[in-house]
């Protein structure tokens, strides 16, 4: 027996078995069939969106304390996008700040499980940070270490490396929220 599934039931978030008008495609070898599971489930959206919503609370309350604070030092200060904001702000403050932007995101992305435009919202904010933090892996010195030649990230690379694949998921949190807000307009 197959199960149905549409990649524009897929794509629209919508559940294949209800939305499958006969005419979509259908799943038939076990690996399309796992596929279809799980993009029918839309397991993708829920880790991504509940990892990407619990990683910022629990980064952004960290960035909030004195560690957290002390702890972004070498990544803003040698950043050209943030060492400006490290100069005028301090390393308390702009912790709060960018905690408080961490919280807010989460948040936006919390209320876009029921209005996906704060969903948009919160992606696109996201989109800025980690874009921001991305090139930090690339401005920050002491990021990698040598190891009979060859150049490896430590712990410090490989903490920002994180955010070039949070980079990616902002993205497709904007797409899947983008597409239910898009769904709920023409339902209008």
């Amino acid at each position: 027996m197959t199960e149905p599934t549409s990649t524009k039931a897929s794509a629209d978030g919508v559940r294949g078995s209800q939305a499958n008008t006969g005419n979509e495609l259908q799943a038939k070898s076990v690996l399309t069939k796992i596929a279809a599971f799980v993009a029918d489930r839309n397991i993708p959206f829920l880790v991504c969106s509940i990892g990407m919503i619990v990683m910022l609370l629990w980064a952004g309350k960290f960035k909030m304390t004195a560690p957290g604070a002390e702890g972004i030092i070498p990544l803003v200060s040698n950043s050209p996008l943030t060492s400006w904001q490290f100069k005028v702000f301090g390393p308390y403050v702009l912790g709060n700040m960018i905690g408080a932007t961490e919280w807010t995101a989460a948040i936006l992305l919390i209320i876009g499980y029921f209005k996906p435009k704060a969903g948009i919202l919160g992606g696109i904010i996201l989109v800025g940070m980690f874009f921001t933090t991305s090139t930090m892996l690339i401005t920050t010195p002491d990021d990698t270490i040598v190891v009979h030649g060859i150049h490896y990230m430590n712990n410090l690379g490989l903490f920002l490396f994180k955010d070039i694949i949070s980079f990616g998921v902002a993205f497709y949190l904007i797409s899947y929220y983008g597409r239910k807000a898009i769904m709920a307009e023409n339902q209008r």
